[in-house]
């Protein structure tokens, strides 16, 4: 054990010591605060105020157009190409806003003149006052409704997801939000494994290009030079991980602070929309508002066993990488480049990239035999259990999914030992898939 233990410190130290991960480990943590907040201040600075000058030919649309922030509607009575022309002539509107008599039965006749374009969202805005106005038009017109009456016709009907677990009790889940968490994290794992994964590859070939590895050899086993490796890297990717982690909340942190105060105040809000929020009251009217869509995210949130995702998270982050580790050093045992690589990376690319494809399934069924069947076998299983946690899976179902998982990298790590063991001394001889199983079953 002491020998594995001094393979794992010196793969640590050689790997932490370099100038690329130092690098990565700063530049990682900034992009992901770019990720973060760029958007968002786009979003508070790209400011798209329009005064939309409204030629209604049909008369059906005299306020009727609602004025927001971003737009605002000015209801004239002259011809198109009047302003048109004023348009031209940088006048005081931004946009005219063309609607014939013709409308109600043409909804598409309805134009928009502009020299910069508004954006999409204006422009939608729009077209759904037009709509709705028009469907009002239609509904009063065939059944004498008020508008209070056509209102009611238009209920926001939202189905609340419940699970009932094992010992009969039901428990409120926030599927869509679920939804996100496991593939955020799930794309995470397969990240990783691939990044470190190669790292073990290249390493492998690095020591039999330099013949370092002869010397190791004749010191340690192959299964403890194999299981030091892939643990000193996977402690490299868990140190790099929480380098991120750390980095990128005090950089997202000492940006917010330089932020303007239009973020500040937006985040005020959110915070009394948060408090404003009690779903056990029922309050209809709040989860409608769109004002307070911060809050609901807030409750599913809470549904969300989070310990738990957490948990599985960095167990099937080091599972799948220490798995996949193994295979992968087990290619770089086999031949003497990274170039005769890839007539043997396909198969152990190939389950990783399938359970991205299968995982798309799964977020719309987590539950059916697919789901349960790619949670199980260590291939996809560190990919798809992920998507599946936030859901909620039966404890029996994780545990045996993990026990498979455990035994299975153990199992590949004594197997990529034997073809350590005689791929490593091997130079000039091209390897193939028959060649290598041939490998696996000779003693000494």
């Amino acid at each position: 054990m002491s020998k594995i233990s001094l393979i794992i410190q010196r793969e640590y130290l050689v790997r932490v010591k370099k100038k690329s991960f130092l690098i990565m480990s700063i530049v990682g943590p900034l992009l992901i605060a770019a990720l973060m907040i760029v958007p968002a201040w786009l979003a508070t600075n790209e400011e798209d105020s329009q005064l939309v000058e409204v030629i209604d030919e049909s008369g059906l649309f005299i306020n009727e157009l609602k004025n927001t922030e971003e737009v605002s509607f000015e209801h004239t009575f002259r011809s198109l190409k009047d302003a048109q022309n004023d348009l031209n002539n940088k006048g005081d509107y931004t946009a005219v806003l063309h609607i014939p008599k013709v409308i109600v039965s043409l909804p598409q006749t309805a134009q928009i003149f502009y020299k910069d374009k508004p954006k999409g969202s204006s422009i939608r805005y729009m077209e759904e006052q037009i709509a709705k106005t028009i469907e009002n038009k239609k509904l009063e017109d065939l059944y004498n409704l008020s508008v209070d009456q056509i209102s009611g016709l238009r209920p926001k009907v939202r189905i609340v997801s419940n699970k009932i677990t094992e010992d009969g009790k039901s428990e409120e889940s926030a599927d869509s939000l679920a939804t996100g968490v496991g593939l955020v994290l799930a794309m995470f794992i397969y990240f990783f494994i691939f990044l470190f994964g190669v790292q073990v590859m290249r390493g492998v070939i690095e020591e039999k290009t330099n013949r370092i590895i002869e010397v190791i050899i004749s010191s340690v086993k192959p299964f403890e030079l194999m299981m030091g490796k892939i643990i000193g890297i996977a402690l490299v990717a868990l140190t790099q991980v929480a380098l991120w982690i750390v980095l990128s909340t005090a950089f997202v942190t000492i940006a917010q602070s330089a932020f303007s105060d239009e973020i500040r105040d937006v985040k005020t809000e959110q915070v009394k929309q948060l408090e404003e929020f009690n779903p056990e009251k029922g309050d209809n009217d709040v989860v409608k508002s769109e004002k307070n869509i911060f809050a609901e995210l807030n409750y599913k949130l809470s549904l969300i066993n989070f310990p738990l995702v957490i948990g599985c998270f960095i167990f099937y982050f080091l599972g799948g990488y220490l798995f996949y580790g193994s295979l992968f050093a087990a290619i770089g045992s086999a031949v003497d480049n990274e170039t005769d690589t890839q007539q043997f990376m396909m198969p152990v690319t190939m389950p990783l990239i399938v359970s991205i494809v299968i995982a798309q399934v799964v977020m719309d069924n987590p539950d059916g035999s697919l789901a349960f069947w790619a949670s199980i076998i260590p291939f996809t299983s560190p990919i798809v259990m992920m998507v599946r946690i936030p859901f909620g899976v039966a404890g029996w179902e994780v545990a045996l999914s993990m026990v498979i998982l455990v035994a299975t990298f153990i199992s590949s790590t004594m197997m990529a030992g034997k073809i350590y063991r005689t791929g490593i001394l091997m130079y000039g001889k091209k390897i193939n898939f028959k060649e290598i199983g041939k490998w696996l079953f000779y003693k000494g």
